[in-house]
C-alpha cells in the first residue's frame, strides 16, 4: 500500500488520467461561470489593494474573483509543501539531445537536479542571473496582461471555449518558445553561465 501511495504522490500521472481530470475541471469551471487562469488573480490583487485609484484597469469588482484567490493560495501552499517535504532531489529525465545542446551552451550536468544549479543556487547568484530572472519575470508578467491571459489560461481554458484570440495567443506562445529555445537561449546562456 505504501508503494502505491508513493507512486501516486511522487511519480508523474499518466496522460489518460490527467487529460480527463483537466477536462472535468474545465467543465466544472464553465458550469459555474468561471475561467481557468492565474494571471487574472494579479489584476484582482491590485484591485483589492486599491489599484483602481491609480488606474481604471484595476477599477472593477475584484470580489467576484475571490475563488481565484483561493486557487492561487492553494497553488502556492501545494508548491511549498511539495518543495519542502516531497522533493526527491533526483535527476530529471530529459532527452539526450537536449542534454547535449545544454552542455554545448555551457550548462554542466544538465538534468542532474530539478533546477539547474548554475542558475538557481545562492553560490551562483550573480548579476547576470539576477537580470536574467528579473527581465524574464517582467516580460512574462507584461506578456500575460497584454495577451489577456497566461499560457495556461489561453491554451487550456481559451481553446476549450473555442476562442479565436486564444488560438492566436497559443500560436504566438509556440513561435516565441521556439525562438527563445533556438536563437535567444544560447546568447543568454553565454552571458549568464
Amino acid at each position: 500500500m505504501t508503494e502505491f501511495i508513493n507512486s501516486v504522490i511522487y511519480e508523474p500521472w499518466p496522460w489518460y488520467l490527467v487529460g480527463p481530470a483537466i477536462a472535468i475541471t474545465l467543465f466544472l469551471l464553465l458550469y459555474f461561470g468561471r475561467e481557468f487562469g492565474v494571471s487574472a488573480s494579479l489584476r484582482a490583487t491590485c484591485a483589492a489593494i486599491g489599484g483602481g485609484k491609480i488606474s481604471s484597469f484595476f477599477d472593477f469588482d475584484w470580489k467576484s474573483q475571490k475563488w481565484n484567490f483561493v486557487f492561487v493560495f492553494g497553488t502556492v501552499v501545494g508548491g511549498t509543501v511539495s518543495s519542502l517535504f516531497m522533493n526527491s532531489k533526483g535527476a530529471v529525465d530529459i532527452a539526450e539531445s537536449t542534454k547535449e545542446a545544454l552542455i554545448g551552451m555551457g550548462m554542466t550536468n544538465p538534468g542532474s537536479d530539478y533546477l539547474p544549479t548554475q542558475l538557481f543556487t545562492y553560490e551562483n547568484l550573480g548579476i547576470g542571473t539576477i537580470l536574467f530572472l528579473l527581465i524574464g519575470g517582467v516580460l512574462v508578467g507584461f506578456g500575460a496582461r497584454y495577451a489577456g491571459g497566461c499560457t495556461s489560461g489561453h491554451a487550456i481554458s481559451g481553446l476549450s471555449n473555442l476562442q479565436l484570440p486564444s488560438l492566436i495567443a497559443v500560436i504566438g506562445f509556440f513561435i516565441g518558445g521556439l525562438t527563445m529555445t533556438y536563437f535567444l537561449l544560447p546568447v543568454i546562456f553565454s552571458w549568464v553561465l
